[in-house]
Parts: structure tokens; C-alpha cells; sequence
């Protein structure tokens, strides 16, 4: 394996492990418990039986599989690159996404990467299986197969605006959005949003993932922009083709999954902050939903552009986090430390919403020594600075 140039030494690397002993010694990783901290001793024992480079790749991939745990329930099988296990999709989005594709033919993957939507999509469809890089395309196959799903997937390694799309019912496309090794710049992706809008016009249905920070403007009318959130913490943005396309806009909330999209109603008043306070998810607010969610649970807004929402009675949903309010005025930081102490507040989170301030230098100068928690909210009520001490609702 030692001197092969790029790619090809990489592919080499990798089909090494699929090896009998490249397996074998895997599974002695798994079975012994390596850990990062275990691992230099683990290696130097191994390397009197097994090759230095196949110890030295099969250690890098327990160290992927471990990390890998938190996105895919078959992690300890599957096989990954640092930079195609980042961009992957979690295994709950992946199959969430797949129900788009229900009553699909054929479906095209388009820079499947390491596989992590191919997993969710084959075992139900012919996939056409295509990105350029010949080591994340091989390892896709392997990982549809710890799903039992190999058979289905034919893998072509090209550039996806190369090559055609014969026999194929529908597209997902998740372009490149790291160029040798770096992020790129907000907005930008390999092939461009603008080749992958295009291709609806020629496949008619069409799902394409983003960044969450994917402005609204980007995708053109009826398309839908939908933003996925784990828990508390968003994920992407896929913007769906007209074809496939069920509402403009739409927040989903995973597990469940939990959807919100565009309802007409009349206006959310805004008033002075009550008793409880929800904290809209991420997936809310940039789905640009947060009326709709007001008027769902029958809250009010404590500004007219803050998203904080409120109300006298708990606030409970999965499309934010409800959080009671002990304590409600304009914002006094140099007032605040003492009413956490008066609060027996020792450990805060804190969050900005429409309020400038430093943070990290507010939380550094608290100095608390108390037995609860609580979340401080710097944010703006009635146009004014305001401040809110609370803790999880009830």
C-alpha cells in the first residue's frame, strides 16, 4: 500500500480493509474497546501481526466509527472519511428525507459521498449512485450493503454534470460544500445551486440539500425550502422542486417528525412578557414560522421582531424549548450577578436575541456559587432592552 499516488493510493487503503485481515483486525478494535486514548498502545501491539500501513487506516477508521456513532445506528460497520462522515446526514434525517421518494422509481444520488442518504433510499429503489470521488463512491456501496440494500445501487464515479440521467424517476442531490479540504464560503457549493435548480427543469423531481443559512431567495417560486432540525439543533436546508414540493416553506422537527408550514391567520399581538416563555426552534425561525407557532399555541410576541413568544399558562411543543420566567425587567447587566445570587442561580445559559453584548465576558464575570440553573435572555420587549431569569417550564 506504501507510495500509491492519491486517489488510487486511497482506494487501495480502503479496499485493503475490506480485506479478510483488514476486517479481522476491525473487529478486534471493536471487540478489544479501543479508545483514542488506548489507541497508540493498541497499535504498537498490533503492528507485530498485522502490516503498519493496514494497523495505521484501520485505526483512523475505529476512530471514524466511534465519531460516526452519534449519525448512523450501524456505525460500527460502516466505513467513512473524516470529511465524508461531516458532511453526511445523520441516519434520521436520511430516512426522514427518503419518504419524499415513496412512490419513486428509479432515483438518481447525486455526490452520494459516503453514502449516508443512499442508505435510506436504496433499500426501497434502483439507485444511481454517482460522485467523482472514487474512495467516498466505493465506501457508499459498502455501506449500502451493511444495510442489505447493495444489490439495488449502481455506482458510476464521475462528475454528476457529465454524465445523463436515463430511466431515472427523481434526483437527490447533495453538492459539495468543502473544496480541498477548506469550507466554502456561505452560499457556494460544487456543481452550484444554480446547475442543481436547473436540473429539476430536465428530471422534474428534485431535492437538494443545503446549509441552513440558505436564504429564502435562492431557490425560485414554487420550490419548497424546508429546514430540518434534530432536538434543538438545526441541521440543513432542502429545497424541494415543484414536483415534489408540498407547501413553500416548512419547519420539521426530528424525531417525530414534527412539521410546521405557512397557515393563514390574523396578526400576533405583542405584549409585555408573562409568565412563560417559548423559545422558537431554529428550524422555526429561519423557516421564517414563528406567527404560525404563535398562533398555534396561543401565544403572544414580547416584540415585534424579537421570536421569543409568551404566555400565562406553559408553553409546550416540540417546535421550541418552554421555559418559565422568574424574574422579568429591562436589562440591568451590571444589576445581574446580585439577582442571581438572590435567586440562588449557580450555572446559567445565556441567549442573545436582539440584545448586542459579549457573552462569554458577561457569563465570565458572574461568579455564581448557587444550587439551580437558569437561562438568562438578553433579548428586546416593546422595543426596549430587556431581561428575563428563567428556568425550565412547567
Amino acid at each position: 500500500m506504501t507510495g500509491e499516488p492519491g486517489a488510487a493510493g486511497s482506494l487501495a487503503r480502503f479496499e485493503a480493509l475490506l480485506s479478510p485481515p483488514g476486517r479481522e483486525l476491525l473487529a478486534r478494535l471493536d471487540s478489544d474497546a479501543v479508545t483514542p486514548a488506548t489507541a497508540l498502545r493498541a497499535g504498537t501491539a498490533l503492528r507485530a501481526r498485522y502490516p503498519a500501513d493496514l494497523v495505521a487506516a484501520a485505526l483512523a477508521q475505529h476512530e471514524l466509527r466511534i465519531q460516526a456513532r452519534a449519525k448512523f445506528g450501524r456505525a460500527g460497520q460502516m466505513f467513512f472519511t473524516r470529511a465524508g462522515l461531516e458532511q453526511a446526514s445523520s441516519e434520521v434525517v436520511a430516512r426522514y428525507r427518503a419518504r419524499r421518494y415513496a412512490h419513486a422509481g428509479p432515483v438518481a444520488d447525486l455526490c452520494c459521498g459516503i453514502g449516508g442518504d443512499l442508505i435510506a433510499l436504496a433499500p426501497g429503489h434502483p439507485v444511481l449512485a454517482v460522485d467523482i470521488d472514487p474512495v467516498h463512491l466505493r465506501m457508499a456501496q459498502a455501506n449500502a450493503g451493511v444495510y442489505g440494500a447493495a444489490g439495488n445501487v449502481r455506482a458510476v464515479c464521475a462528475d454528476v454534470r457529465d454524465i445523463g440521467f436515463p430511466g431515472v424517476d427523481a434526483v437527490f442531490i447533495d453538492p459539495a460544500r468543502r473544496s480541498g479540504g477548506r469550507r466554502m464560503r456561505a452560499g457556494e457549493s460544487e456543481p452550484p445551486l444554480s446547475w442543481c435548480v436547473a436540473l429539476a427543469g430536465r428530471g422534474g423531481q428534485a431535492g437538494i440539500k443545503a446549509a441552513p443559512g440558505l436564504p429564502h431567495g435562492a431557490v425560485p417560486a414554487g420550490w419548497e425550502l424546508e429546514f430540518i432540525a434534530v432536538g434543538r439543533d438545526l441541521k440543513e436546508a432542502v429545497a424541494w422542486s415543484p414536483a415534489m414540493a408540498t407547501a413553500a416553506r416548512r419547519a420539521t422537527v426530528l424525531p417525530g417528525p414534527h412539521t410546521l408550514v405557512p397557515a393563514p391567520g390574523p396578526p400576533v399581538p405583542v405584549r409585555a412578557p408573562g409568565e412563560f416563555l417559548c423559545d422558537p426552534s431554529p428550524a422555526v425561525t429561519r423557516a421564517g414560522l414563528v406567527e404560525e407557532l404563535a398562533r398555534e399555541l396561543g401565544a403572544w410576541k414580547i416584540d415585534e421582531r424579537i421570536a421569543f413568544l409568551s404566555s400565562g399558562t406553559p408553553l409546550r411543543t416540540p417546535f421550541g424549548r418552554g421555559l418559565r420566567v422568574i424574574d422579568s425587567g429591562p436589562w440591568n447587566q451590571k444589576r445581574l450577578p446580585a439577582r442571581l445570587r438572590e435567586l440562588d442561580i449557580g450555572a446559567v445559559d445565556i441567549r442573545r436575541r436582539g440584545l448586542a453584548g459579549d457573552v462569554d465576558r458577561l457569563v465570565r464575570g458572574l461568579r455564581l456559587t448557587g444550587s439551580r440553573r437558569a437561562t438568562v435572555v438578553m433579548t428586546r420587549a416593546g422595543n426596549r432592552p430587556w431581561g428575563l431569569i428563567c428556568v425550565d417550564g412547567e
